[in-house]
C-alpha cells in the first residue's frame, strides 16, 4: 500500500504544480518523467500516478462541478489551492477508481491535507469527500 500512497502524493503534487503553472496535469507529468530520467533526486512517476493524473484530467470538468455544487459556503476559487487539488484527486479516485475502498480514499486525502495544508483542512476535506461518498450511488459518472 505504501506504493499507492506515494503515487497519490505525486499525483497531488503534479495537479498542484499544473494549476500553479497554468499547464495541463499531463504536461507537468511529462516534465516530471523527463526530469526523472536525468536527475536521481526526482521521484519516479509510477503507473498508478499516471492513472490518477490522466483520470483526473479526463473528468476534470465534472469533478469541479461536483466540488462547487457540494461545498457549503466555499466556491472552488476561494478554496486554498492545496485543498482544491487534494479534493480533485480524492473525488476522482472516489468516483472512478472502483478497486480502491472509499474509506481508503478519504483517509489518504485527509493525510495529504494534514501534510500539505492548514489545520482546518483535514476536516474540510473529510467532510466534503464524505458527502460525495454518501451521494456516490446517485452521482452520474
Amino acid at each position: 500500500m505504501a506504493a499507492r500512497n506515494k503515487a497519490r502524493k505525486r499525483a497531488f503534487q503534479i495537479l498542484f504544480e499544473a494549476e500553479q503553472r497554468g499547464a495541463t496535469p499531463t504536461t507537468v507529468m511529462a516534465d516530471w518523467i523527463r526530469l526523472a530520467r536525468t536527475d536521481d533526486r526526482q521521484p519516479p512517476v509510477t503507473e498508478y500516478t499516471t492513472q490518477l493524473v490522466e483520470g483526473y484530467e479526463a473528468h476534470a470538468r465534472r469533478i469541479d462541478e461536483l466540488l462547487s455544487g457540494y461545498s457549503v459556503g466555499w466556491t472552488l476559487d476561494r478554496m486554498p489551492a492545496v485543498d482544491r487539488n487534494v479534493l480533485r484527486l480524492g473525488t476522482y479516485e472516489l468516483l472512478w477508481e472502483d478497486d480502491v475502498p472509499d474509506a481508503v480514499v478519504l483517509d489518504e486525502a485527509v493525510q495529504l491535507a494534514k501534510e500539505f495544508s492548514t489545520d482546518e483542512s483535514p476536516s474540510f476535506v473529510n467532510g466534503l469527500l464524505g458527502r460525495l461518498m454518501e451521494l456516490k450511488p446517485t452521482l452520474i459518472r
